[in-house]
């Protein structure tokens, strides 16, 4: 048997401390699921956002890709894709958020200037550029909110599981060992109670 469970003032003491502690952690985790959650939320609208832009620039830059290749031919377009640095700017920061750290992507969005001559070259390899720079922008910023609503939406399970735990496990629990230990001291009181009234009783008896 658990020392703990014992019916005495100390146990009940510890007992209803514990209650206390575990109440106050369930509010804690469940305040920091309700603030995860809008997170998320702000991060779905924004995402839904940037999805539905991507989507239409996504379209209109290959649109201008095919127009290029038929001005230039695609040979040349392609030698013109080929000269185009690597990004290599990118760097991954972090940000907190209720102990869930969610990325924050900083890089140097490119120069306006080109990688090839504009002498040999139409106009349509400069839209065909623009376009699929816009792109790339947009692409980064989508990477950075699905990525933290992913992130926050594991540590809102997390969160939950542990919040459903005390909720549904450690809380009661504690209530019932508060319950037992108290009532247990109550009977030990009127049992001393009357003890000590029957002891009484003999001794007025005996005078």
């Amino acid at each position: 048997m658990d020392p703990r469970t014992f019916p005495t003032k100390g146990n009940l003491m510890l007992a209803k401390n514990s209650l206390a502690l575990a109440q106050q952690g369930y509010e804690l985790m469940d305040k920091k699921r309700n603030i995860l959650i809008r997170e998320l939320m702000d991060l779905i609208d924004r995402a839904k956002d940037i999805q539905e832009e991507i989507d239409t620039t996504f379209t209109y830059a290959y649109g201008c890709l095919q127009r290029a290749n038929i001005d230039n031919g695609i040979n040349l377009v392609s030698q013109v894709a080929s000269a185009v640095p690597l990004e290599n700017s990118i760097r991954i920061q972090v940000r907190s958020v209720m102990g869930t750290e969610i990325p924050r992507i900083k890089y140097l969005p490119d120069s306006n200037k080109p990688t090839y001559a504009f002498s040999t070259t139409q106009e349509s390899i400069d839209i065909a550029r623009e376009a699929f720079r816009e792109v790339k922008d947009l692409t980064i910023k989508l990477a950075e909110i699905e990525t933290s609503a992913y992130r926050l939406a594991g540590s809102i399970k997390k969160t939950q599981k542990r919040a459903n735990a005390l909720k549904n496990i450690t809380i009661p629990m504690y209530q019932n060992l508060v319950y037992t230990i108290t009532n247990a001291l109550e009977e030990k009181e009127r049992e001393e109670f009357t003890r000590l009234k029957v002891i009484k009783r003999m001794k007025q008896k005996k005078q």
